[in-house]
């Protein structure tokens, strides 16, 4: 098919954000959400991930269960169960506490956008 472009597993982006970008971070363009593969410096250009699942940080005092739906904060810059004002990503694929110290949880990004 001469109009196939990709997979769509992945982006390149330059990064604008206006400040550089940790690999593994989560990273909200719009409406896609992805998680940068590596290190992107400010101005350049980077590839995020779409697909698959990632440990990533979470709201502290959150419990979540598996299969719950994953949100993600921009304010913040974390993942969340809270719906308003947050962006969906995805689901939990375990379960976490609620404990101060649980800030990080399993999450399997959905792909879709809005």
């Amino acid at each position: 098919m001469k109009n196939f472009i990709s997979q769509g597993s992945t982006l390149t982006f330059t990064n604008d954000t206006g400040a550089p970008i940790s690999s593994g971070s989560g990273v909200l363009l719009g409406t896609i959400f992805g998680v940068a593969a590596s290190d992107i410096a400010e101005n350049a250009s980077g590839v995020l991930n779409l697909v698959g699942t990632y440990e990533l940080a979470k709201a502290p005092s959150e419990a979540w269960s598996l299969g719950a739906a994953t949100y993600w904060d921009n304010t913040a810059k974390h993942c969340t169960n809270v719906a308003t004002d947050n962006t969906l990503i995805g689901a939990a694929t375990e379960a976490v506490g609620g404990g101060a110290t649980d800030t990080l949880g399993k999450v399997r990004l959905n792909g879709s956008f809005g």
